[in-house]
């Protein structure tokens, strides 16, 4: 078992990558926190881990809110005791809008969720981490975090804002005992589509050009295994990067 007796939280975990993240981690010996806006699932993904022997607690958790973060790090530390793993995984869609059709709404949603969300659960399990001298965490970033052609502007921007995050933490706290490394996805066959709204025509015709170029979609249990080796100590000299988990489709450019 690669995380027995470790406590990892996990943001996203009522469905796609989070809950296959939560189901492997917990199958490895971890006690999980399954966080996730929608408490329904991620009191599903709670009780298929316990079905399996594993423990687990869900919890109601909005991600662009500060005192769900929050407290979402001391419901772990109280349940459980300690914390080892930070897994950011929640995260939304755009609508595939290009820089001069974003909105400032919807802008500062996704950057609220996708980027702000991971700063603030960061900052709170720092001084956790640095009082027991070790720590990993673990952000979903994506392939549209590593180039512009994958998705509109401001999830590109929010993913781009992940990455740079990562490696300056990684490399912050390297002599702390804590690691820091994300995980860029491809094209993987999750939900995350429900979080689009006008789609916007010009910017989904753009994208299309790359997204055809895809050799296959991904399933959330292969993004899990990359989370698993991230997560356990067979990555135990990687730090502050990225693994990109995409079948393939970026090797072309």
């Amino acid at each position: 078992m690669k995380l027995k007796d470790k406590v990892a939280v996990v943001t996203g975990a009522a469905s796609g990558m989070g809950k296959a993240i939560a189901e492997l981690y917990a199958k490895e010996g971890a006690k999980i926190i399954v966080a996730d806006l929608n408490l329904e699932g991620a009191e599903e993904t709670v009780q298929a881990i316990t079905n399996s022997g594993g423990t687990a607690k869900a919890l109601e958790v909005n991600v662009a809110k500060l005192e769900d973060i929050e407290s979402m790090i001391d419901t772990a530390v109280s349940s459980f005791g300690t914390l080892d793993i930070l897994v950011n995984n929640a995260g939304i869609m755009d609508g595939m809008e290009a820089a001069g059709d974003i909105g400032d709404e919807k802008w500062d949603l996704i950057f609220d969720v996708n980027t702000k969300g991971v700063m603030r659960a960061i900052r709170k399990v720092i001084p956790i981490f640095l009082k027991q001298g070790k720590g990993n965490i673990i952000n979903t970033a994506s392939t549209g975090g590593l180039n512009g052609a994958h998705a509109g502007a401001t999830y590109v921007a929010s993913k781009h804002a992940v990455v740079g995050l990562t490696k300056n933490t990684g490399f912050m706290y390297a002599k702390e005992g804590i690691r820091c490394n994300a995980i860029a996805p491809g094209a993987v066959e999750t939900n995350i589509s429900s979080s689009m709204s006008n789609v916007n025509e010009f910017g989904i015709s753009r994208t299309q050009l790359t997204h055809g170029l895809s050799p296959r979609s991904g399933q959330s249990e292969e993004i899990a295994q990359v989370a698993l080796f991230l997560a356990s100590d067979e990555s135990s000299f990687v730090n502050g990067t990225v693994i990109t988990a995409d079948g393939g489709w970026t090797a072309a450019f």
